[in-house]
């Protein structure tokens, strides 16, 4: 399973119990973050952008460790600017990653940006969204393909989702959704994960009061997948997964 984010702190707020979910039943999963959040108003003690990013990529590997994360990789692209990066480039490198780890399921942000409708998590989600199309067409970025790298069907794509919009904020749309996974207990590994983040301390009274009042469920819409099918509601993110693809 990967997980395409913006920020670190995306990966325990948005996909945290899932994560450790199925890491627990023996999933390899990977979370590639796009910036290194150095742009980030909250800022712990760091004296610039440079440090502040230094400071977030440990903070982030902290939290992949309690999510049982196999790998964590961040980019270095210009936190709050990923609307202002070259698309293709930019694809480019997911595309690689995605035939590199070469997962069955992909989850991102939807083009609405998540609950706080961030134009970073909007472009994420895009990017991940073509990479997810692209990694499996030999056409696409073609001199990726090699000896060691083929083209790479992932056979479901999730959007992250939600019943509940912050409030003082502009209109969100988002996506229905199609998947409730309940995460039990590790709605604790979650909030863990996210404390993991020890520059963004002011908000983890916010985050953990939002994610207690959404209780032990995070929710997805299935946006693509390779087996046709219905949008039926689902409990497991792998139903229909063809372990022979």
């Amino acid at each position: 399973m990967m997980v395409v984010t913006a920020h670190p702190d995306d990966e325990a707020g948005n996909f945290g119990g899932s994560l450790r979910l199925y890491a627990e039943r023996g999933v390899q999963t990977c979370v590639v973050c796009l910036t290194p959040g150095q742009a980030a108003t909250h800022r712990g003690g760091a004296r610039n952008d440079q440090e502040l990013a230094t400071v977030r990529r440990r903070e982030f590997a902290a939290s992949c460790e309690i999510l049982k994360v196999t790998r964590g990789v961040v980019l270095d692209y210009p936190d709050g600017k990923l609307h202002r990066q070259d698309l293709y480039r930019a694809v480019c490198g997911l595309t690689l990653l995605v035939r590199q780890f070469r997962p069955q399921v992909m989850l991102t942000f939807g083009s609405e940006g998540g609950v706080t409708a961030h134009t970073d998590h909007s472009m994420a989600g895009i990017f991940a969204t073509l990479a997810f199309q692209w990694a499996g067409r030999s056409n696409r970025y073609p001199d990726q393909i090699g000896e060691h790298t083929s083209p790479h069907r992932t056979q479901k794509l999730y959007y992250s989702t939600t019943h509940f919009t912050l409030p003082g904020r502009q209109p969100i749309t988002f996506p229905p959704a199609t998947a409730v996974i309940d995460i039990g207990d590790r709605l604790e590994s979650k909030i863990a994960a996210f404390k993991a983040h020890n520059t963004q301390a002011p908000l983890w009274p916010i985050f953990e009061g939002n994610v207690r009042q959404r209780g032990r469920m995070e929710m997805f819409h299935l946006a693509a997948a390779v087996q046709p099918m219905s949008c039926e509601m689902e409990t497991d993110l792998f139903t229909g997964i063809d372990e022979n693809l």
